[in-house]
């Protein structure tokens, strides 16, 4: 029979079991100081992202790009490096505190006007209260300018770092604009306007349909226009003796600001082709201040009494002895002419004088009956009203408007009836041959000439610049 009891283990003598535990000891101290190389690896890595902030300065321009990569795409470790890293927090805190304290800074703001928009609605979409706008009215009369507001007008704001008002500007006109500033004691108006450069510059215009549009497309303002009609106006008859064909050129002041044309000053001088034959006018200031203007030669362009009061009007009816009248249906004699033009057309004196009826007469309707020394006389019928000053008594000088045309009395339609009388008989005024005013004074004749010459240069160069520019 087999014994099949387990042996025991063998028994080692107590030294072999003291020495194998020393051994063992030994090695695991070995192990814990000589790591594996995937134990080293991994506590590199740690090291360098738990770098000190001054050696991230040391190598931030070699490791930029990395940076930003890491900031695209984060890590655990820089979050671990952000989070514990107190440097970083407060240098990336101080650019908030300055963008704070900016905020805070006088804050500048313009605003457009829109349709619709007020003082009041213009001030909320800035930020300040419907208060903000009484105090800004109520500081003076010239203050309440601001309300006058324009489609496009600009209004800028300077506000403190409260948020109030400290300045409100904005510009009336290309050359003037007007401001408001707050101080201890309230608000201040200021006006400032702006000096133009002033330079001189020239127009040439050939007439194909009217004058108007002849001079719009040669460059020349409408007011520029009036003004040439006015000097040229004693020996042309822009109502009626215009012809296509007709000519003219201009020298004039150009007002400039920021290299911008912002308007235009005084014709100095002009040169009008009607028919064939050429007048021309130099404006001239004497050594007393007074202004006129005269032909090229020193004679003065300014007469008695310009011939037409009534600026680009259709003459309708002419001066004669046997005429129908239109209403009373029977022969009677038109002693004046008649200027049709749109009702309110301004009406011009067309002499110095003294007014002696300014009011209703008859079949003239509302009617100005003026006085030119004891010789002259001249009435002006069918007016729509007079102008403002235009009153029995009072003096009127030459080209000043003295009414509007209208339909008063007996009238068909809007129309100026115009009368001329010399020494009581009426005489047609297209025709009658008026008195010249004085030359220029032979003490300033030389004067004048050093004067007149180069503006005469100056068109006749110009005008041969342009006819050989469009012939190539």
């Amino acid at each position: 029979m087999t014994n099949d009891t387990p042996k025991a283990p063998p028994l080692y003598p107590k030294s072999h079991l003291l020495a194998a535990s020393g051994l063992a000891a030994l090695l695991s101290l070995a192990l814990l100081v000589f790591p594996s190389s995937d134990v080293e690896a991994k506590k590199t890595s740690l090291s360098l992202e738990l770098e000190s902030p001054a050696e991230q300065l040391k190598d931030e321009a070699k490791t930029a790009p990395l940076v930003q990569a890491e900031q695209d795409n984060p890590s655990p470790f820089v979050q671990i490096e952000n989070g514990e890293s107190a440097t970083a927090q407060s240098n990336q805190a101080q650019p908030v505190a300055e963008a704070k304290a900016e905020a805070k800074a006088p804050d500048h703001r313009e605003v457009t006007v829109a349709r619709g928009d007020t003082l009041s609605t213009l001030f909320a979409k800035v930020g300040l209260p419907s208060a903000a706008v009484h105090d800004v009215l109520a500081s003076s009369k010239q203050a309440k300018q601001f309300t006058q507001l324009k489609h496009g007008q600009v209004l800028q704001f300077d506000l403190d770092k409260d948020g109030q008002l400290n300045t409100l500007n904005t510009k009336v006109s290309s050359l003037e604009s007007i401001r408001l500033t707050r101080s201890t004691k309230g608000y201040s108006f200021d006006r400032v306007i702006s000096k133009p450069i002033v330079r001189t510059a020239y127009a040439h215009g050939i007439i194909n349909s009217s004058l108007s549009a002849s001079a719009q497309r040669a460059g020349l303002s409408h007011s520029l226009t009036m003004d040439m009609a006015r000097v040229l106006g004693y020996d042309v008859d822009f109502a009626q003796d215009i012809r296509q064909g007709d000519e003219f050129d201009v020298v004039y002041e150009q007002k400039v600001m920021d290299g911008k044309v912002v308007g235009t000053g005084n014709i100095l001088s002009a040169r009008f082709t009607n028919r064939g034959k050429t007048y021309t006018a130099v404006r001239y200031t004497n050594k007393q201040g007074n202004t006129s203007y005269y032909t090229a030669d020193g004679n003065s362009l300014r007469k008695a009494f310009i011939r037409t009061p009534v600026d680009f009007a259709r003459i309708s009816s002419r001066f004669s002895n046997g005429r129908k009248h239109p209403i009373l249906n029977k022969i009677r004699a038109h002693k004046g002419v008649d200027y049709a033009a749109p009702r309110g057309t301004p009406i011009k004196a067309a002499g110095d004088g003294k007014v002696l009826l300014a009011g209703r007469r008859g079949g003239y309707g509302n009617t100005v009956i003026i006085q030119h020394g004891n010789t002259y006389k001249t009435l002006y019928g069918h007016m729509q009203g007079f102008a403002k000053g235009v009153k029995n008594g009072s003096n009127v000088k030459q080209g000043q408007i003295i009414g509007y045309i209208g339909t008063t009395g007996l009238s068909t339609g809007p129309h100026l009836h115009y009368e001329f009388q010399v020494k009581g008989v009426h005489v047609d005024p297209l025709s009658q041959k008026v008195p010249m005013a004085d030359p220029i004074a032979k003490a300033e004749r030389q004067r004048f000439l050093q004067l007149s010459k180069p503006l005469i240069a100056r068109m006749d160069q110009e005008k041969a610049t342009m006819l050989a520019s469009n012939k190539r």
